[in-house]
């Protein structure tokens, strides 16, 4: 597969591993936060640091990252620098994606706006990132329904909607509700006692070289002739689900006989499981920046987000890849609009955004969320409002440059951190006793901050013959230990013995 190279490369991959942890620090709650609302975030801050700070928590737990990053078109934005090198640009979002990608889940997605002038080469580095394999589509989105005399060549009327899988093997895109227009397209033209339905071409586009078990001849009802497919075409089904169709009259030869091909019959009683999706996203379906400008201006009459998108192309989004209580990220949030729709769909979802807008547009808009506000695709969903949301932003990085532990960072903090560092897995279990968890066999205690109620360093923090005991005794595991503490007063042979692994703190706790 080629690889994209760009200048300072190799520095980008080095930024995705070496990208400090810091701590979200919860500055306030808004509406009512309990069971699954407890995971909906707002977070004002870098979001690479961001997105770093919320592996321990939830990597692999998310079903769709929806992002519309700057599109580095040299545009005057009034909320973002978009005035990034090509280079630099691509060294920006190179290490975003990996910790989006490491954030969803097996079955999740990725959707990323972009438009010309750099869509060619993200394809190309989203293909390193996920793997060329796990490329769904590329929609185009009908961003405008008017031209642009100023342009200096073409009057751009679209973006491209970038899908990709975390594993294609794994996802899963959902049927899109059927329309009165869709259902428009079935008629009766025999009158069949089963209803409507449409024809269906008999012919796929395979030669008889490759596949000669459907090359094969049908005889015309009317003229009694034998009639193949035209030229390097075979028939779309093999002789025995031909047969099929023949004993249920599934088959149109035209109204009078006059077609020299059948077409196959496909009932609208058989079409009800949804529409599957196009990639021409028209804007009659999912409105257009027009659209995204007002919904923003009835928001904030003084204060419009300049660059917003259509709650309707998100609930698309949203509708495709997820399924209720499903958790959604976007890391460019903007003006709110993803965290809003979401909040609307009864998804979970995090939000990041770096600017002051954050505050002034993604909270108060949140706000109006859950008091009801009948904006965008509100009347559509029947929403009448309800949920919160908590709000942080980035704390102190957890580790200083030496690599020693911040005062800041309690108990529970560190246990995930070290959890997710020793089995890659989120971390959902309440962490405030010793043994934080069993995985494949092994259990993993964490001896920090008196978690055993004795503070002093000869005692609670340290593993020795009575904290072990009160381990065996309390937290008993038969099998493999890992025990990260202080320090440890137990020889190596008793740590053999009782099949111990002891890492001490914080020399043990890697940089993840």
């Amino acid at each position: 597969m080629p690889f994209l190279d760009w200048v300072n490369k190799n520095q980008a991959k080095e930024t995705t591993r070496e990208v400090p942890y810091h701590l979200l620090q919860q500055e306030s709650v808004y509406g009512h936060v309990s069971g699954t609302n407890s995971d909906n975030l707002l977070i004002q801050g870098d979001n690479l640091l961001a997105l770093k700070a919320l592996l321990p928590f939830y990597a692999g737990q998310v079903k769709c990252v929806f992002i519309d990053p700057p599109y580095n078109t040299q545009s005057a934005f009034e909320h973002y620098d978009d005035k990034l090198e090509h280079s630099q640009w691509l060294s920006m979002m190179y290490p975003r994606l990996v910790l989006m990608r490491d954030l969803l889940a097996e079955n999740g997605s990725i959707w990323v706006t972009v438009d010309d002038s750099e869509s060619h080469y993200l394809k190309v580095l989203m293909d390193e990132v996920f793997g060329r394999r796990n490329f769904v589509s590329s929609a185009v989105w009908q961003k405008t329904t008017s031209a642009r005399n100023d342009a200096q060549y073409f009057s751009s009327d679209h973006d491209h909607i970038l899908v990709y899988a975390k594993s294609l093997d794994l996802f899963k895109i959902n049927r899109l509700e059927r329309t009165a227009s869709a259902d428009a397209a079935y008629k009766n033209q025999d009158n069949d006692p089963r209803g409507p339905w449409r024809e269906i071409d008999y012919k796929c586009a395979k030669s008889a070289d490759e596949r000669p078990n459907l090359f094969y001849p049908i005889r015309h009802p009317v003229t009694g002739e034998e009639v193949w497919p035209r030229r390097t075409r075979v028939w779309a089904y093999g002789k025995d689900e031909h047969e099929r169709h023949l004993r249920e009259g599934l088959l149109f030869w035209g109204k009078t006989g006059n077609y020299t091909l059948p077409k196959l019959k496909k009932f609208l009683s058989d079409a009800r499981d949804g529409l599957v999706p196009r990639t021409l996203w028209l804007a009659e379906e999912v409105d257009q920046t027009r659209t995204a400008k007002k919904e923003m201006k009835d928001l904030f009459p003084s204060d419009p987000f300049a660059t917003p998108k259509p709650e309707k192309l998100i609930q698309r989004v949203i509708e495709l890849s997820t399924e209720p209580e499903d958790l959604v990220l976007d890391s460019y949030l903007g003006s709110g609009t993803t965290a809003a729709v979401a909040q609307k769909m009864g998804r979970r979802y995090i939000g990041i955004e770096m600017g002051e807008h954050a505050i002034t547009h993604c909270v108060p808009r949140m706000q109006k969320v859950i008091e009801g506000e009948q904006g965008g695709v509100s009347i559509s969903l029947k929403w009448k409002g309800g949920g919160g949301f908590r709000f942080c932003t980035l704390g102190e990085p957890a580790f200083d440059e030496q690599g020693r532990i911040s005062a800041d960072v309690k108990f529970a903090t560190l246990a995930a951190y070290i959890w997710h560092f020793e089995t890659a897995n989120p971390g959902h279990q309440t962490f405030d006793k010793p043994l934080m968890g069993v995985d494949n066999g092994t259990a993993y205690y964490l001896l920090y901050n008196g978690i055993l109620g004795d503070r002093r360093p000869a005692s609670g923090n340290v593993l020795n013959q009575a904290t072990l005991q009160a381990i065996n005794e309390v937290f008993p595991h038969q099998g493999p230990k890992v025990i990260y503490g202080e320090m440890s007063r137990l020889g190596a042979s008793r740590l053999i013995a009782e099949g111990i692994t002891f890492k001490q703190i914080p020399y043990d706790v890697k940089m993840r």
